[in-house]
């Protein structure tokens, strides 16, 4: 399969290297950005110089491919989403963004080949988990997901390091959040809905944080009384940017925002990826028990492809190349608009790609509990 992946940054390098390993597909890595296409060509990677926020260059440079992989900040997802339907070349993404996902369905609508964004850890991953849980009950109460990208070494005062997109960091902060309450569908605030549990003996504090749920919100109506997704942090984090972002009113200076964020809160790419995800309801049968499905990984950096990765890098790209992969192999729809909910979760982790899952420290229980 010969794949433009459009954006050279950490992720986007990330992917290249791992779809090149397998020799099962051919990568062109696609930016205007001339030392990030260095460092691939470097790399033995095959570059090509393209702007892709122009629309009409990049449906151009899409000639015989047979899919692209998105790579870029979300903002450009939809213009990158056109070039592919006119080239009629299969689409992946890892957009975050609701607004981005809505118009690429549309985009969807009638195609011929395959669009399929959010393919990366949040949404992405985490919803493949939530669905196959949800599938194993019949009657659903409450559907939590929780997902934090987080630093091992926690030193400043906002405890955390910049460990993926800052733009996408600041639009799940900023942008209303899908949630099912009471069995309906409603927006609730991002920042707010805190909670606070430990793992492990380490606390943590999670509140509500945009597009994480992806579709599932549409694919459980009807079927479930409580959904909803939150970030996991280190306690204190959510007060802090809660000042930032309404006191200060940073929220409606977005660039200044980033820069600030990029000035004083280091990288790091001594990561660790946290999941939680917990499912009740009543599983069929006469059987008068709640059941609760719980799922937890956590995954650590580590070295992958000769190549040190954090455990974004691998959490993320390792998704989108097995979702491609999934593809490849034709267990997924090979038309129109795909949901992550439609990646089987056990095909996912036997996949090549999908096993970069397997953490140092993973747990898959259920649980009986009384009747409430």
């Amino acid at each position: 399969m010969k794949v433009a992946l459009v954006g050279a940054g950490l992720i986007g390098q990330s992917i290249a290297h791992l779809l090149s390993e397998t020799g099962d597909f051919e990568v062109v890595a696609f930016d205007r950005d001339e030392h990030a296409l260095a460092q691939l060509d470097a790399q033995g990677i095959a570059t090509r110089r393209v702007d892709s926020a122009d629309t009409p260059a990049l449906r151009h440079a899409l000639g015989g491919f047979d899919a692209l992989v998105n790579a870029l900040p979300y903002y450009l997802a939809i213009g990158v989403a056109s070039a592919a339907k006119a080239a009629g070349v299969h689409y992946f993404d890892l957009t975050e963004d609701v607004r981005a996902t809505h118009a690429i369905r549309a985009i969807a609508d009638g195609s011929h080949t395959a669009f399929m964004p959010q393919c990366g850890l949040a949404p992405g991953f985490i919803g493949i988990v939530a669905h196959d849980l949800a599938g194993r009950l019949d009657n659903l109460r409450e559907v939590k997901m929780r997902v934090g990208a987080l630093p091992q070494f926690p030193t400043n005062a906002l405890k955390y390091n910049l460990t993926w997109s800052i733009d996408g960091l600041i639009n799940e902060y900023c942008q209303p959040c899908e949630a099912v309450r009471e069995g309906r569908t409603q927006w609730v605030q991002p920042l707010e809905g805190v909670e606070h549990f430990s793992l492990d003996g380490i606390e943590y504090e999670a509140f509500n944080t945009s597009g994480g749920l992806g579709t599932l919100c549409e694919t459980l109506a009807g079927r479930v009384e409580t959904l909803d997704y939150k970030s996991v942090r280190y306690p204190g984090h959510r007060d802090l940017m809660k000042f930032l972002l309404e006191d200060l009113r940073m929220s409606t200076d977005r660039d200044g925002l980033k820069a600030m964020l990029k000035r004083a809160v280091p990288s790091t790419a001594q990561d660790v990826v946290l999941i939680f995800v917990t499912v009740t309801g009543m599983r069929g049968g006469g059987s008068d028990q709640l059941i609760q499905h719980v799922f937890t990984r956590k995954i650590f950096a580590k070295d992958v492809c000769g190549m040190p990765m954090s455990a974004i890098q691998i959490t993320t790209a390792g998704a989108v190349c097995a979702e491609l992969d999934l593809f490849r192999e034709g267990i997924l729809p090979q038309s129109g608009f795909v949901r992550q909910e439609q990646v089987p979760l056990d095909a996912f982790l036997a996949n090549r790609f999908g096993k970069l899952y397997e953490g140092a420290n993973a747990l898959e229980t259920t649980r009986r509990l009384a009747v409430a």
